[in-house]
Order: C-alpha cells, then structure tokens, then sequence
C-alpha cells in the first residue's frame, strides 16, 4: 500500500507550482487525474510545458517527440484526460467528476473557474467533502489578485533577487534570480501540505475547504532567517539585507572559497561551511593556524560576523594554498562541513546520489527507457510509487471516464460530439 491510496485527485493545473503539488501526491500513492485542453486548429493541446523545449524526449526512431524534457519533470504518476473548459459540456463533464474526487487543484486566473461554474462555492455544493486548492500568483484577495503571477516577477518582488547574487560593490553585483522556479517549487511543497492537512479534516469532520495558496506569499514566507532579521532588527536600525554572494548573512565562515589550481591551471572552488564554533576550531586546526580560534576577534560566531572583512581575507589567503582534493580530504576528516561545487553531470555521477535511487527508469511508450529525477521521500511502511511515466496527452481519457463515472462507449461518443472531449 501507498501512503495515500484511495485518495482521487482532479488536476486542472498548469506549468510548474500546481504540478509541482499532485506529482508529489502522486509519488505518495494518490491517483491524479490531469486534466488537459484537448488539442484543437490553434492549440497543440495539452499543458503549456509539453512544449517548452529543447530538449524534447527522443523517440525510438531517434527523433525528437512532442514531450519536452520540462513536462516530464513534473508529471510522473499522472493519469492525463483531456475536457474542454470553455465549452458547457467540458464544464459539466468537470462537475460531475469533481463530485467522485477528494481533491480539486487549479492555478486560473481568479475569477476564472467562475465563469466556468466550477469555483469553490459551486464544487461543493455538489461535494460537501471537497479540499479545493487554488494556486496563483498573488492570491484571492488583495490589491493584486487580478494579476497573472510568474516565477521570475515574484523572485522579484518578494525580495529573493534582493538578496541573491554577488555584492554590489563587486564585479558581477547586481539583481539575480536564483537557476530554479524556487517560488512555483516552495509554493507547490506547501501545496502539498496544506492538502493532506485538509483532507485529514475532511476525513474528521466531512467538511472540506478551500486552500488559497499564492506565490508571493510563499516567496515571502522563504526569506525565513533574512527575513526574520530584518523584521526583528533591521526595520528598527534602518538595514535592509542585501546581496552577500555566496556568504552568510549570519555565519562566518560560510561561503565559497578558491582554492590551488588544477594542474591545467584552472581555477577550483570549495564550500566552506562552518556552522559553530568547535567547528571553526577544527577548521584552523586543519588550515595550520589554530591561533585564529583564540583570537578574541573570531572564536565567537557573533564576533566573525562583526569581524567579517578581518578574517574573511586572512582565509582567502590559506585557502588559496592547498588542492581541493586535499582540502575536502582533510576537512571531511575533521567532520568540518565543505563540499565541492559540482555540474549536473558530476551530480548524477556522484556515489551517494546514485546510491540513494535519485535516478528511476521509467518505460515511455515512444522511447524505451527513460531516467527521470526520482521523488526524494523515502518511507519505510508506504514507499513512494513509480507506476506510471509521465502520461501522453489524453492518455488515460477512456479509462478514467470508465472508471470514476461508468461511461461507456456510447457516453463517450456523446463527451466527443459535444466537444467536451
């Protein structure tokens, strides 16, 4: 058995932060019906992502098929069905399964679902036991509700690029988003949360409820330590935290640090991440000058970080003369944390990554075997599932109508006529 077993949820999300959310409840064992636009004259169909490509998944034949490589991050262990929201059949086809479901997740404009009769307020009307997720940029209520929200903007404007990439004052200062949607990311996690919290209400009560999950307020809620410093100090001293590139705002040392050539001569970076004090004691120990841990200026925490641009020079200068083989040896011996600065293909090499299952291989119907980044829970009673790849557009469209709703093939026929299928 999976943890969620038995759990039915319709998926009327798009792109990433919606996804995000029901690949993760499909991994612990729900089953997530993916609802898509079905391909039409001036629509591919389907999910924006299918097409957000190169790279595209490469079929037996060699060639590339229509499933970009961004999709398939994000599907996996998804039925698909395709149903026509802006025709009234799609619309009622979407009531009448919502009614079977425990879990409704949407990421429409506000205002949207609406129009189409399918909001919160008309879904449970039908199905008192109903956990509604809405997901959007800025939320149901506020000033900026009416707004479609993206990534990038809300990295922007709930502080993140504020505070990520290289100090102004240095080359290569400037406004930085971090490589990875973190917001859509965070913002489908917490998602995932507050669903299953929900659905255990549900499950005590009969009572279901709606989530109004926004990206900028999960942005906001991600500032965590830099946040709470400037809400707890920073507001009152007038010091808004900035850009500090790959330091610590609260830590000393805790950064990147170059280190010895390679013997071609390029250039090599380590982490350093002293966390206490001890720490910082074995870290001299091992750098060759353990008289900087009972200098009064740097055996603190407290005191590193006011001493930063001190010490900070001092290190460069010690890092500088040793390999980073040698110093990642010698410090992982000390229990002093580090760690390299790793590319995607030494990620997917590594030892331990491999050795955790962090790769699956899955069977595609156009290509074979295919490897995918696995789930990273793991749970000892309720393993998370592999069954399905992520799905082909429509895929499942027969056998899902058959099974939440007994349609037939005369049913079906009559879904196509109308266009809701």
């Amino acid at each position: 058995m999976n943890a969620l077993d038995g759990i039915r949820i319709l998926d009327c999300s798009r792109v990433l932060a919606g996804p995000w959310c029901t690949q993760t409840l499909a991994d612990l064992g729900a089953d997530v019906v993916k609802v898509e636009r079905p391909r039409g004259p001036d629509h591919p169909g389907g999910d924006d992502t299918r097409g957000w490509g190169p790279p595209f998944l490469r079929g037996r034949d060699g060639q590339d098929t229509a499933e970009a490589a961004y999709y398939l991050g994000a599907n996996r262990n998804k039925r698909s069905i395709t149903c026509d929201l802006s025709v009234p059949a799609g619309q009622a086809l979407i009531r009448e399964l919502a009614a079977r479901a425990d879990v409704f997740v949407e990421n429409y404009k506000v205002g949207d679902m609406a129009r189409y009769g399918l909001d919160f307020a008309e879904l449970r009307a039908l199905n008192p036991r109903l956990v509604y997720c809405s997901i959007t940029g800025f939320g149901q209520t506020g000033p900026y509700k009416d707004r479609a929200g993206y990534d990038y903007a809300v990295q922007g404007m709930g502080g993140l690029m504020s505070i990520t990439g290289e100090r102004d004052d240095l080359p290569g200062g400037g406004p930085q988003k971090v490589g990875v949607a973190v917001a859509d990311l965070f913002t489908g996690l917490y998602a995932t949360v507050a669903i299953q919290a929900a659905l255990r209400h549900a499950e005590r009560t009969g009572e279901g409820q709606h989530i109004d999950m926004a990206l900028l307020d999960t942005q906001v809620a991600m500032l965590a330590n830099l946040g709470a410093n400037y809400l707890v100090r920073g507001r009152a001293d007038g010091k808004v935290p900035g850009r500090a590139g790959n330091a610590h705002a609260n830590i000393v040392p805790y950064q990147v640090f170059e280190v010895a050539p390679d013997g071609s001569g390029q250039a090599q970076h380590i982490i350093l991440a002293v966390g206490n004090d001890g720490q910082f004691a074995k870290f001299c120990d091992v750098a060759g000058r353990p008289e900087l841990a009972h200098d009064e200026r740097f055996a603190r925490n407290q005191n590193r970080v006011r001493h930063r641009a001190v010490l900070v020079p001092l290190l460069e200068a010690v890092m500088k003369t040793r390999g980073k083989a040698d110093w990642l040896a010698a410090l992982e011996a000390a229990k002093v944390p580090c760690g390299p600065i790793n590319d995607l293909a030494e990620v997917f090499s590594d030892p331990q990554v491999r050795e955790r299952g962090m790769v699956h291989t899955w069977e595609h119907p156009l290509a074979g075997a295919m490897d995918l980044v696995a789930s990273p829970i793991k749970m000892s009673a309720t393993p998370v599932c592999n069954h399905r790849p992520p799905p082909l557009l429509g895929q499942h469209t027969e056998e899902v109508l058959a099974e939440w709703l007994g349609a037939d093939a005369a049913r079906l026929a009559q879904l196509r006529g109308s266009g809701a299928i």
